[in-house]
């Protein structure tokens, strides 16, 4: 508070009372000049001793605790400095851990086959569209050092994409580094990367439905191991990798990577697109005649070394979720050399494999923890008896490859129509129902029961989804 200085203060009295000419002698007004500024003076340590004892805090007062809260304040004080640099010290700032499971039950009516499935292994049972990635486990760290670095391992026993490919039973879903370099927005990324192609995403917790579209099982890699950059900017996220594709390591006599990129651009808060593309040379699985074991010969008996072709993949997806509404679509088209079910019936030597497919997903939720999904693929496949990427012969199973009683040049194109629903029943629980409709232009489902082929088959499913 600012006080007013004496000589402000004579002024102004001396303004308001104007002495008379005559009535005082000067002593008589150096008295009361002096009374007054002893007066000030009094006011002036007053008002100076009220503002420091309000300032002051009492010496026997904390805020209002009594002596004992304050003990006990300073207690939780120190414990939380010690939880703090524990914390730090054994890595737990900025780590999060999260993780999920789906029990699943399944029936395939042309496989003859009802029951659970839960961890089962892709070695023994290969990848298929009736037990691809459900029936897991999955447990994932995340963690984000000084400066921004994340690290990310994610672990899946038998049914991650490391089990897909790798061969060896790994359980390392993904275990990838994103490093900023100038900026937060532009980063160097590497490890083992799960493919990000298309708009359905791999883990249940993601997926609407159970099963996947016939594009995400048939037509896209698993993953990649390599390195690259993810650039931000405005609304669009770029990233893109040199890698090898669905192999932890090239094999004698295989060298040249694949580069593959995925771009995404958020055009509001409702809705969005991206594409991704693959180019390059990946393992040809043709190359060993599935028949013999042995690598793949013409009919003069030429040793073909298709070990490692190109490949050439491209899809776009794009996006809409607003309220209660869900859409979501798919096209994509791929090809890989000398990679065809059928080889050339005149030289014996193999073909291109070449595919397109569509896909589109719509849900709506009747209330806001039931909703309904319906899903709607098509995949072409008939060029050169067939041929898929990863699926290089006839698959009775998945409905690939030409009918066996029927011409040999021309592979089966495969429809599906899956609907289902799913309910909320907590945060943390969701029940899943599914029922799915697979069909192809000609008889290529085998019928195990009588050994028959058939143009159509049945699947129903549910699960449980658990994540935390």
């Amino acid at each position: 508070m600012k006080l007013w200085q004496p000589t402000a203060l004579f002024l102004a009295l001396m303004a308001a009372f104007p002495l008379p000419a005559s009535a005082q002698s000067i002593d008589d007004l150096r008295k009361e000049l002096r009374a007054l500024k002893d007066q000030v003076n009094a006011l002036e340590q007053k008002l100076k001793a009220k503002d420091a004892k309000a300032a002051e805090k009492p010496a026997d007062k904390q805020w209002g605790m009594t002596p004992e809260q304050l003990q006990d304040f300073n207690r939780i004080s120190l414990k939380t400095e010690a939880l703090e640099d524990s914390r730090e010290a054994m890595g737990f700032t900025g780590l999060k851990i999260s993780g999920q499971m789906d029990p699943t039950y399944i029936y395939n009516r042309d496989q003859g086959r009802a029951g659970f499935q839960f961890l089962n292994s892709v070695s023994d049972d290969g990848y298929n569209y009736d037990n691809s990635y459900f029936g897991m486990a999955m447990l994932d760290f995340q963690k984000e050092m000084e400066g921004g670095t994340l690290w990310h391992l994610t672990l899946a026993p038998n049914r991650g994409v490391g089990s897909v490919f790798g061969g060896d039973g790994s359980i390392v879903h993904e275990a990838s580094v994103s490093v900023p370099l100038w900026d937060q927005d532009t980063r160097l990324i590497a490890g083992q990367i799960p493919d990000w192609s298309g708009y359905e995403y791999l883990q249940p917790t993601l997926n609407k439905l159970i099963t996947h579209n016939l594009l995400f099982d048939f037509t896209l890699p698993t993953a990649y191991t390599g390195a690259g950059l993810q650039v931000t900017s405005g609304k669009w996220v770029v990233k893109g990798v040199l890698a090898n594709m669905n192999a932890t390591k090239r094999a004698a006599g295989e060298k040249t990577p694949v580069f593959a990129l995925r771009a995404d651009y958020s055009k509001g808060e409702y809705q969005g697109f991206g594409f991704a593309g693959v180019h390059g040379k990946a393992a040809n699985l043709r190359a060993t005649d599935p028949a013999t074991g042995l690598p793949f010969t013409n009919l003069n008996g030429d040793d073909l070394d298709t070990r490692d072709t190109l490949v050439d993949l491209i899809e776009g997806d794009a996006y809409f979720i607003r309220g209660d509404w869900t859409l979501q679509g798919q096209v994509s088209y791929g090809r890989q050399r000398k990679a065809s079910v059928t080889a050339d019936p005149v030289t014996g030597d193999l073909r291109d494999a070449k595919w397109w497919g569509l896909s589109g997903l719509a849900a709506y939720k009747f209330q806001p923890r039931l909703e309904g999904i319906v899903r709607v693929d098509y995949l072409n496949n008939k060029k050169n008896g067939g041929g898929l990427l990863g699926y290089v012969a006839s698959d009775a199973r998945n409905g690939i490859g030409p009918d066996p009683s029927g011409d040999p040049e021309i592979g089966a194109n495969r429809y599906a129509l899956s609907l289902g629903m799913g309910y909320l029943y907590n945060t943390n629980t969701t029940f899943k129902f599914e029922y799915r409709l697979d069909r192809a232009s000609q008889a290529v489902f085998l019928y195990v029961q009588d050994g028959t082929f058939r143009k159509t088959n049945h699947l129903l499913g549910s699960s449980v989804v658990v994540s935390f």
